[in-house]
């Protein structure tokens, strides 16, 4: 046993040792190979420019936003997605999922309806009064989205419904400013 234990030590000791340097590098390499796996496929963080998801979301919180939830599941009416905008895939933008494919919109007296059933929205603001819509029916394979702050909203009552393609993930936790740290609801 004393051989082997020998031999063992021996090879051990001529291994070549790393360099510090070196092993530094290969930390940092690593490091960076699953920021941007993390990045690209999983989680990525999102800056709030504009106050069309107020009082949700507001101007300058930081979100993340989860790719991996739609590859899982549906996006469901309520969600609060990040996408591509249409009309310049270059932008991103951030609003509520209200309606999917053969669903049926219409917006009367400030009261949202999907398939002529008005639809609870806790997370307005009291009070909110905004233009009535529709009906219009969301094509397959499409969205209608909106913002919080209809009155302050470029949304799909402007610029029509959202191909599913653009979508790039859902909107799950805040995580600055600090006072305002928590799942986005």
């Amino acid at each position: 046993m004393e051989q082997l234990d020998s031999q063992q030590e021996m090879q051990t000791e001529t291994k070549p040792k790393k360099s510090a340097l070196r092993e530094m590098l290969e930390s940092i390499v690593i490091a960076v190979l699953l920021a941007a796996v993390i990045r690209l496929f999983i989680l990525e963080p999102f800056y709030i420019p504009s106050g069309s998801m107020e009082p949700t979301l507001l101007i300058g919180d930081r979100i993340i936003v989860s790719k991996v939830t739609y590859h899982l599941r549906d996006p469901r009416p309520g969600d609060i997605v990040v996408f591509k905008f249409p009309l310049d895939p270059s932008r991103n933008f951030v609003k509520r999922l209200i309606a999917r494919g053969g669903d049926t919109v219409e917006i009367k007296d400030s009261v949202l309806y999907i398939n002529n059933k008005p639809v609870q929205e806790p997370y307005l603001p009291k009070g909110l009064t905004f233009q009535d819509y529709g009906p219009k029916t969301v094509p397959p394979g499409h969205y209608f989205m909106m913002g919080d702050n209809r009155n302050n909203s470029d949304d799909s009552r402007v610029w029509g419904f959202l191909d599913e393609d653009l979508i790039v993930g859902k909107a799950e936790v805040i995580y600055w400013p600090l006072n305002r740290i928590g799942l986005v609801k």
